[in-house]
């Protein structure tokens, strides 16, 4: 019979050391392992993954080789910080290296602390014992080979320091954007992690607009994952979206109190009901699929699902917080951010090419309408080339482009806008007056402008929002040409709203239009921006941006110098000036006529 070994406790605890990880996933330690404690979980106990189906596979991608960023796009309050903490409870575990957690504040870092990863560590037995308190802080946690720094995304100098392989961004559309000094907060944390080829990247957030953090992330992820579930009556798997969710008409019933508590949803392929009790069933069986692939090889994934999913909150409590919010902008942009997990923008000024498209006239390039009295010119300069456009203007703001294109060079320009452009119905007409762009190559149009001051004059856009769509200043630079010669300062902004709003009319008197058979190009650069609200200085502003980072936008810049410059003319005062000329030749006397038409009568 073998001689039992007695093995001492240091022994013991080098084999324990020794001992491989456990060949598990992230949601299969959660459930073997995580108890959540009541101080900061609404059901404390072992953690179940059949409460919150949806986050098993976002918290299993953890342990996928080939994924090194985990993007979650979330409403409020449906796992997103607890599936990140089973991540790194995991990490603790399985697999220890140095990790960074970033919240938006330094003071929520501690509070997260205190009240949600503390508790986790106590509540867990597996993690406590490899936690070594006497070395920790609040915000450096201490472990068996590995530590934990909170810190907060408003300190930039705690974000540029030790190097990391585990890195968890929390809320991150509250983080604060680049400055001129520093880079944003997420791409100094990402450099910590440059030297581990094997890091791993979490980031969770409820978005907030479309410049977002959040939505960004989601917009370059290498593939876009959606869940998918079954419908209790016909099986067919679909997506839970927020148009499906049906509620009585007024008819009906007249209060929207009681309407919302009779809202369930009704499946968009069989039309069936599916209730609250069907959706706590149905999410078990549902599946992440993917919806959009950027490329073959993959190492970022981004996971999306709204409040429609959650467990904790039933179809009638969606429709009572939509009837709420619906009448009010603020409480209507916190519902379509915390609830339906989709970015805010202000689709009250939001065109595209086919909107261009539908405002075509009957008349031709280069010919003038019959009801044109001014022309005016606007020209974008970049780099390597000008671009240009010519807009009709009559009474009431009503204007058509008859002309736009490409010039290479400033003579080109000239030729262009000393051309006599002929009407539709008799005559021709030159241009009245154009602005350029002096903002670039601001010496050179200076100069342009100084030897052809009949009809040219340089412009730029305001940096800040002005009481008056634009301004004249001067030109002091003292060695210029132009030096004393008007400079018009123009605010953007307002006129882009003006050219937003006027597109959408019909054609017609007041109408913005364009000329037969326009091309799609400039169609798509004059609506290549959209007004979106934006965080400056603490305060929300709305502001006009690229609807996305490679769209071109020279062609609406160069539409609002024309505006601009028909402004300058006095556009609005045309048709006072043609009432003016009406009135004074109806209220001519008898006398006044016969004396006109006798002058010689003496």
């Amino acid at each position: 019979m073998p001689k039992k070994i007695k093995v001492t406790a240091y022994q013991k605890h080098a084999l324990e050391y020794l001992r491989p990880p456990e060949s598990i996933s992230v949601s299969q330690w959660s459930e073997k392992n995580r108890i959540l404690d009541a101080r900061a979980s609404a059901m404390p106990g072992h953690w179940r993954n059949e409460i919150t189906p949806y986050l098993i596979d976002i918290m299993d991608e953890f342990c996928n080789y080939e994924t090194e960023e985990i993007i979650f796009v979330k409403p409020t309050q449906v796992g997103g910080t607890e599936a990140m903490q089973n991540m790194l409870g995991y990490a603790i575990s399985q697999d220890p290296a140095p990790a960074l957690i970033v919240y938006p504040t330094d003071v929520l870092a501690e509070n997260m602390s205190c009240n949600r990863l503390l508790p986790m560590l106590k509540s867990t037995p597996e993690l406590i014992k490899k936690f070594i308190k006497k070395d920790s802080q609040k915000t450096e946690l201490q472990f068996d080979n590995m530590y934990i720094s909170l810190v907060g995304s408003n300190s930039p100098s705690s974000l540029a320091s030790k190097p990391i392989r585990y890195l968890f961004l929390d809320e991150v559309d509250k983080y604060p954007s680049a400055t001129r000094k520093e880079a944003d907060p997420i791409s100094l944390a990402r450099e910590r992690t440059k030297t581990f080829f094997n890091r791993k990247i979490y980031m969770c957030s409820t978005p907030t607009l479309r410049t977002g953090h959040i939505w960004k992330a989601k917009e370059n992820a290498d593939i876009e994952k959606h869940y998918f579930v079954p419908c209790p009556h016909c099986g067919k798997e679909i997506e839970l979206k927020f148009a499906q969710i049906k509620w009585p008409s007024k008819e009906q019933i007249k209060t929207q109190i009681d309407r919302a508590e009779f809202a369930h949803y009704c499946c968009q392929e069989c039309g069936e009901i599916i209730t609250d009790q069907n959706k706590i069933q149905i999410l078990k069986f549902g599946k992440w699929h993917i919806v959009k692939r950027n490329t073959q090889f993959s190492k970022s994934v981004v996971f999306w699902i709204n409040t429609l999913y959650s467990p904790f909150v039933r179809f009638s409590q969606i429709a009572k917080e939509f009837m709420k919010s619906k009448d009010d902008p603020d409480m209507l942009h916190n519902f379509t951010n915390s609830w339906l997990a989709e970015p805010w923008e202000d689709t009250k000024l939001k065109t595209d090419a086919q909107t261009i498209l539908q405002r075509q006239t009957k008349f031709d390039m280069y010919i003038v309408p019959p009801w044109t009295r001014l022309l005016t010119a606007g020209v974008d300069v970049q780099e390597n080339c000008l671009y240009w456009t010519i807009r009709a203007w009559g009474n009431f703001l009503t204007s058509q482009n008859i002309a736009h294109g490409q010039a290479f060079s400033l003579s080109e320009i000239t030729q262009i806008m000393n051309l006599e452009y002929k009407r539709s119905d008799s005559g021709s007409m030159l241009v009245d007056l154009v602005l350029i762009d002096s903002g670039a190559q601001t010496d050179e149009i200076y100069d342009y402008c100084a030897m052809n001051s009949q009809w040219a004059l340089p412009c730029k856009g305001a940096s800040n929002t002005m009481l008056s769509h634009y301004k004249l200043s001067m030109v002091n630079k003292s060695l210029s040409k132009a030096y004393g010669m008007n400079l018009v300062l123009i605010d953007t902004g307002k006129y882009k709203d003006m050219i937003a709003a006027r597109m959408r009319k019909e054609n017609g008197q007041g109408s913005w239009m364009v000329y037969k058979n326009c091309d799609l190009d400039y169609a798509h650069q004059v609506t290549s921006e959209h007004k979106v609200i934006e965080h400056s200085n603490g305060r929300e502003v709305m502001k006009w941006v690229l609807k996305n980072s490679h769209a071109d936008n020279h062609y609406l810049d160069a539409e609002v110098y024309a505006m601009a410059a028909a402004d300058v003319l006095g556009v609005r005062n045309l048709f006072l000036r043609e009432t003016e000329s009406v009135s004074q030749k109806k209220f001519e006397t008898q006398e006044e006529n016969w004396i006109k038409n006798n002058d010689n009568w003496l």
